[in-house]
C-alpha cells in the first residue's frame, strides 16, 4: 500500500505533476526540428524541467520507493546539468525527456494527488 505524503511533499508532487505538464504543453504543437530552433520555448522546457528535478529532491523513502520504475537520481541529477553544464544541454535530449521520461512522472503524480485539483497560477 503506498505511503500517504506530507504536506511538503504534496507540494512537491503538485510542482512536479504542474511542471511536467506546462513543459509537454510548450511542445505540443512543436516538431523536434521546431522544438530545437525556438530558443524561447526550449528555456521555458529547460525551467520547467529544472523545477522537477528540485521538487523530486524533495521526495525520499517511501515517496519514491512507492514508484520504482522511475529514475529518481537521473532526475535529481539532471537539474545540476541544466544550472550548471547549461552549454552541454541538447534539445534533442530536453525534447526526448519530455516526449518520454515525464509520463511516468505525471502518472505517479497523478495516482498519489488523486483528484486534488490543479494550481491556478496567480501572478503576484
Amino acid at each position: 500500500m503506498p505511503s500517504e505524503p506530507d504536506r511538503k511533499e504534496r507540494l512537491a508532487w503538485r510542482a512536479i505533476l504542474d511542471n511536467c505538464l506546462l513543459a509537454q504543453s510548450f511542445c505540443e504543437t512543436l516538431t523536434a526540428a521546431e522544438f530545437a530552433a525556438d530558443r524561447k520555448t526550449f528555456y521555458a522546457v529547460t525551467r520547467c524541467l529544472e523545477i522537477v528535478s528540485e521538487a523530486a529532491r524533495r521526495l525520499r523513502g517511501a515517496q519514491q520507493s512507492d514508484h520504482p520504475n522511475i529514475r529518481w537520481r537521473q532526475i535529481e541529477d539532471s537539474g545540476n546539468v541544466f544550472r550548471h553544464v547549461y552549454q552541454n544541454v541538447a534539445e534533442s535530449r530536453v525534447w526526448a525527456i519530455v516526449h518520454g521520461e515525464l509520463n511516468d512522472l505525471i502518472a505517479a503524480a497523478t495516482a498519489v494527488l488523486g483528484d486534488e485539483p490543479q494550481r491556478e497560477h496567480q501572478p503576484k
